[in-house]
């Protein structure tokens, strides 16, 4: 049986991992992937999954906007789940908010279905779900010290 991961990572993260934060942070989540899967193929456990967690939701995010129903709704539901035993925080990083806010894309997903997936891409592309009566886009925040 394996320990859950620590709250905090064995070493801080790397500078190209806080560039990857505000790449997701922007809605850039396509570049946001790119840079946090260099660091996600050279981590080893615990930042491994973690990495691979905000990957995937990222690319959930990523197929959302380009009104992709199936890519958006596994991989929203695959980083979430890979995140679960990160919460509440790990490395200083509100894990917990992260993956509620993706938790509820899912479900806004699962509840249109495909067909109904044209207004959610508005909301997340527009910046602006509360014109949509959609829930919250997910940002990734650093815990104040």
């Amino acid at each position: 049986m394996t320990s859950p991961p620590q709250t905090q990572p064995p070493e801080p993260f790397p500078d190209e991992f806080w560039v990857g934060v505000e790449q997701f942070n922007q809605g850039e989540y396509y570049a946001c992937h790119d840079t946090l899967e260099a660091l996600w193929m050279d981590a080893i456990a615990p930042q491994k999954p973690f990495y691979q967690g905000i990957l995937q939701i990222a690319v959930g995010l990523y197929h959302l906007g380009n009104q992709n129903w199936h890519g958006a709704a596994i991989l929203l539901g695959e980083g979430s789940n890979r995140l679960g035993p990160f919460e509440p925080t790990f490395g200083g990083i509100d894990v917990s908010g992260l993956v509620d806010h993706a938790h509820a894309w899912l479900s806004a997903l699962q509840q249109t279905g495909p067909a109904g997936i044209e207004p959610l891409t508005n909301a997340l592309t527009s910046g602006n779900p509360a014109e949509q009566a959609t829930p919250i886009i997910p940002k990734i925040r650093a815990l104040a010290d």
